[in-house]
Order: structure tokens, then sequence, then C-alpha cells
């Protein structure tokens, strides 16, 4: 099998390379730094895979790198929370992941051999916010910024099934791993300074980033999977939970929390990706028979630990 991923030097992309090489699959990397792809992912590490430079919302020749692949896997998108969201940073959220997948669908359309299968990223954040709902892969959508951001990113990857192409969007939850949210998280428990954001009774769905990466080959390679499932393991917790079992795992306290002000200055609008959350549950994807090795947040948790 060939893979195209985007966003492959990502947090997530870059673990999905390796476990897709190590499985004996060829992959195609599109990426807008070609030298740090390179350092990533050596020659004598990675002989099966093919760097091409690309630019995520505009057309070029890298588009035509994409025939011949079996299937593709879009992760492209500029960052949520790294900093506050004035006009031209939601703009740029936005563009990264409508016109992302705008030119990644136009790529497979024009195809002369055809990928069989794309598999988009979205998020969670389509359901938008709430401490009492409980939501599913047929739940409605929000209305908040991210809510309207999700809904455009996949629209944008529904037109592939013009095609006759198998789509799977996968709406991700928060992912665990080292790096990503958490690896913001452990510095704080580590100095001993540790607790909740906020109220901590925000809801805090996650996915463990091996189950994701899993769930992504999982769908790459079996033909039955068609549709929108939820990337989040299915026992979400509270914020404070959250904290108490990353404290407990790391033998630290979880006693400073975080105030709501605090993070708004630093953060503006761009906070409520951490302030505020929602249940959710992986009905879909439990229901294709996909295995999690880590559905409760403890184990999750620990296994991260020990991998410092």
């Amino acid at each position: 099998m060939k893979v195209a991923i985007s966003g492959a030097t990502g947090f997530v992309g870059s673990r999905l390379v390796a476990v897709l090489h190590q499985q004996g699959h060829r992959v195609l990397v599109l990426t807008r730094n070609p030298d740090k792809a390179a350092r990533l992912f050596p020659p004598s590490a990675f002989p099966n895979l093919e760097i091409v430079r690309y630019s995520p919302t505009q057309s070029g020749t890298w588009q035509q790198s994409i025939s011949g692949c079996t299937g593709v896997v879009n992760l492209a998108g500029a960052p949520i929370a790294d900093e506050r969201w004035t006009p031209s940073r939601k703009q740029e959220i936005l563009d990264s992941r409508q016109l992302g997948t705008q030119k990644i669908v136009e790529a497979m359309a024009a195809a002369e051999s055809k990928p069989d299968v794309l598999v988009n990223a979205s998020a969670i954040g389509y359901y938008g916010t709430s401490e009492t709902a409980t939501f599913d892969e047929t739940s409605p959508s929000g209305n908040d910024f991210l809510a309207r951001v999700c809904q455009a990113w996949e629209a944008q990857a529904q037109k592939v099934k013009d095609a006759g192409t198998r789509l799977v969007i996968l709406r991700l939850g928060i992912v665990l791993g080292n790096g990503g949210a958490l690896g913001k998280m452990l510095l704080p428990f580590k100095l001993f300074a540790g607790g909740p954001l906020g109220s901590g009774r925000q809801w805090f769905s996650w996915i463990h980033i091996d189950d994701l990466v899993n769930l992504i080959v999982y769908a790459l390679t079996h033909g039955e999977m068609q549709g929108t499932f939820n990337a989040t393991a299915p026992n979400p917790v509270r914020m404070s939970q959250l904290c108490d079992t990353l404290g407990d795992v790391m033998g630290r306290p979880s006693w400073l929390p975080v105030p709501d002000f605090a993070l708004e200055l630093l953060l503006g609008e761009a906070a409520q990706v951490v302030l505020q959350g929602q249940q959710v549950l992986p009905k879909r994807t439990l229901e294709t028979g996909f295995d999690y090795q880590y559905a409760t947040l403890k184990p999750a948790l620990q296994q991260i630990v020990r991998s410092l």
C-alpha cells in the first residue's frame, strides 16, 4: 500500500509515518518543509519514503504525486490554540483546513490512477461545547467558530465522493502523547505546580496517540468503513479528573488551578479550547470492531509517563 500524508511532520503525522513504514507500506510525505521532513525521516531509516514539497492552499505540480497512491491521509491544519485568535489567525485556521482539503480533493479527482480512500481529519469541535450534553456521530453541529471551521472542513472532504472515492472523516479528540496538549501540561506537574484549567468541570474527550494512529490505519485498510467517526476514547473525563489522574501517575500534587481569566488574558477567545469542552462518545467507531489499547485514562497516562 502507498499512502500520501499531509501534516506528516506533525505530532500525529510523524507517528503515523513511522507505523506505516514499519508495517512495510510506502509513504509519500506532503510537506511545506522538505528539510524538516528529511531530518525526521532520514533515507537510511525510511527507504520506502518519498518527500514532496507542497503548498497546502495552492494548486501545483505536487498534486500529480497523488496519482498511484492507494490512500490519502489529510491531517494538515494550522494549530488551534498556540496563539490569540486575531481575525487574520482565524482566517488562517479556516483556510489551512478548508482550502487545504479542497486542494487534496482536487488532486485525487484529477489523478490518472485514483486513490481508493481519503481519511480526512476533523475535530470534536464540530459539536460545540457543553458541560451537560453527550455527543456521538449522529449529533448536530454547534455554531461557534470551531464548529463552523469543522463544518467547512468536512464539506470539502465530502466532495471526494463525487469521484466514487471512499471517505472516512475522523473527528479527533484531544490527542494524548509525548507532545501536543499533554506535553504542555507536563512541565507544571513536574514543578509541583499542576492543576486543572478553569473550573475543572469541562469535559475532556481524549484519545491516546497509539489508538489514533491505529484507527487511521484501520480506516485505510477496512473498506467497509465509510462516513464520520469520532476518534475519541470511549471514556471521556472532566478536566479535574484528568489532572488528578496525571498527578497520581506522576507522583505530583494537583492542587494549583489555572483560573479562567489568566488563560483568557494569554489566549483571548482561543482560551475556549481548554476552558470549554464536550463529552463525545465514539459510538460508530466501536461498532466497526476497532479495539482500543487505551480505553480508560490511567493506563494511557501511565504509558506516556513511562515513555518520557
